[in-house]
């Protein structure tokens, strides 16, 4: 019986350790995987208002102050109200935002509003709503030519 207790306590010190002294590669990979808002790659991202695309410097921008955007609160959303947050009624046009993370596609719609930027996401049949807080994002406007200003 002791030696069932030692044998066990050293093979749960020894997992301890190996859990508190992972890699940093390896903790950012893990987290990575339960994160709501997700960093974007400009190269593997498409960006559009109003139907036309943003290209350039234009798609960079926006892709560079979503992802500076801080994370504020994640919205639960209940069976069946989904199209409640896909088509909001008085949020205007959204950007969006057509993403590959690994192997699944990603859409995004980006509402912005005075005091916050609200974000649907769709990926693999499910629909998950968060708040952002971006002053950058909050104030860019698109004119006419789909330039960001």
């Amino acid at each position: 019986m002791t030696w069932v207790f030692v044998t066990l306590l050293t093979l749960i010190s020894l997992l301890k350790i190996l859990v508190t002294c992972l890699p940093t590669g390896a903790v950012e990979w893990i987290t990575s995987k339960f994160q709501v808002h997700s960093k974007l790659d400009a190269a593997n991202a498409t960006v559009a208002f109003d139907g036309k695309r943003l290209e350039g410097q234009d798609k960079n921008q926006f892709i560079h102050d979503f992802n500076d955007a801080v994370f504020m609160e994640r919205y639960y959303i209940y069976p069946g109200d989904e199209h409640l947050y896909l088509h909001p009624k008085n949020s205007g046009k959204p950007f969006i935002i057509d993403a590959k993370k690994g192997k699944h596609d990603v859409r995004l719609f980006v509402y912005k509003y005075s005091d916050h930027i609200d974000v649907v996401k769709q990926y693999k049949k499910k629909v998950a709503a968060y708040s952002l807080s971006s002053d950058s994002l909050q104030k860019c406007s698109v004119v006419a030519a789909g330039d960001l200003i």
